[in-house]
């Protein structure tokens, strides 16, 4: 598709997120903290703006919101004693208050002033933060039971069309039959599978909207996001915290490589220094040997606190029992992914399981990978009632794929259901119960 023309979208025009808004609304005027998490640039100061809209929408006056960013120069350098003070100052006698804390973890000891906004105060506090830091189990004691998390991820497919202005309309073929193509705002028509591929290809970063679906301006956005979470969110945190673990940047960012290269395949820590290091990656002339386990956990412990991979653990189906060896790790935007491995079109199979394990995850399911004797599932997906296997593969049109992928499902022998989602799903609607489904019409469902 000629990438000229997508078009840029209003970026003054604050686009829903209702999934998490709905979220956050379900929780106003509850006991618990709300706490935002999420990798930076996915939303979250878009999303607690929405909700400040929100409350003025239904009768709460402003002077009842007090909103500090702590990524804005008005606030640097504050202490959690400052920001006690600031909002003491504006406290509206006899009224509720709502509290609005965007990156938080910035500031030391913050859970002390929102403990005392909690005791002292007729409010409710909304937080949010770019690291998982800032719920682990340091301050757990502060805020068990006290405080609810509600995880943000880039744009799914759904969302990725509503920001860029595209509609999804079903026509009519000559012969009569009805297909989905998309439109843009100015009446252009596209395939749904083109725009699936831009999908694909530059992810779903709610900024890429601003500037347009061309690859020469998303490279400053990317640059952007990577620095931030890396220098800010890494390496600068674990200099706050005194630890000397994370300290080469290089090393960091070769692993950092490393995983998203290898998104969906199975990945021992002890493996990823001797691959570097076997493969010549950190021959700089400086370093001796491969990595420790320890050093490499460390600096892979420290990409998943900031959001930006995700780690799946194996369950063994039979015995019904994670295990602890071989996990797979995805990243949290494709888009981030063509990024840093150069915009090549490789390895899509695993891209797309990557994008397919992300809504899994919006969906609210527990995701696991799934081991059936020496055979695989991709995904096992449950919630408190419900349970899916999922298969996913690009194209289900030969033989030998529609045997590899079905085999391991046909194996489990309980009645849950059981789906191959593929770009190509073939003729047959399913194989012995087991549905094959379009991927990007599964996609489009809510």
């Amino acid at each position: 598709m000629p990438q000229e023309v997508f078009g840029m979208i209003d970026s003054h025009e604050l686009k829903k997120r209702d999934i998490y808004l709905k979220k956050l609304i379900g929780f106003r005027d509850t006991e618990p903290v709300k706490v935002i998490t999420g990798i930076r640039r996915c939303g979250k100061s878009s999303l607690l703006k929405l909700m400040v809209q929100h409350l003025k929408d239904t009768g709460v006056l402003p002077e009842q919101i007090i909103e500090m960013n702590f990524e804005s120069f008005d606030f640097r350098g504050m202490s959690a004693d400052d920001i006690y003070r600031y909002v003491k100052e504006r406290i509206v006698p006899g009224k509720r208050m709502y509290l609005f804390f965007d990156e938080l973890q910035r500031i030391e000891a913050w859970e002390d002033a929102v403990n005392a906004f909690r005791v002292d105060f007729d409010c409710d506090i909304y937080v949010t933060g770019s690291n998982a830091y800032l719920l682990s189990s340091e301050y757990s004691t502060y805020l068990s039971g006290r405080c609810v998390e509600i995880k943000m991820l880039p744009l799914s497919f759904r969302e990725f069309l509503d920001f860029h202005g595209f509609e999804v309309r079903e026509t009519q073929s000559a012969l009569g039959r009805l297909r989905k193509q998309v439109f843009d705002k100015n009446g252009e028509r596209y395939e749904l599978r083109e725009v699936f591929d831009a999908y694909m290809r530059f992810g779903g970063m709610p900024g890429i909207a601003d500037v347009g679906l061309e690859q020469e301006k998303t490279l400053s956005l990317f640059d952007g996001i990577y620095s931030t979470v890396v220098i800010r969110d890494i390496l600068e945190r674990e200099k706050r915290r005194g630890q000397k673990q994370i300290t080469d940047p290089t090393l960091l960012r070769k692993i950092i490589l490393f995983l998203a290269d290898n998104i969906g395949s199975s990945v021992s820590i002890a493996s990823i220094g001797n691959t570097l290091v076997n493969e010549g990656l950190l021959d700089d002339g400086k370093r001796k040997g491969a990595p420790s386990a320890h050093t490499v956990q460390a600096y892979v412990n420290a990409l998943l606190e900031s959001y930006f991979f995700y780690e799946i653990k194996r369950f063994d189906i039979k015995g019904k029992a994670y295990l602890r060896t071989l996990g797979k790790y995805y990243i949290v935007d494709i888009g981030l992914r063509n990024y840093l491995l150069g915009f090549r079109n490789r390895d899509s199979g695993h891209a797309i399981e990557n994008v397919v394990y992300f809504e899994l995850l919006r969906r609210g399911y527990d995701v696991a990978i799934g081991k059936i004797g020496n055979a695989e599932v991709d995904f096992i997906a449950t919630t408190a009632d419900e349970k899916k296997y999922i298969q996913v593969t690009e194209s289900m049109m030969s033989e030998d794929v529609r045997k590899r992928e079905l085999a391991p499902l046909q194996s489990i022998r309980d009645n849950y259901e059981k789906i191959v989602l593929s770009l190509e799903p073939g003729l047959d609607a399913s194989y012995d119960g087991i549905k094959s489904e379009n991927l990007i019409d599964w996609l489009l469902r809510e």
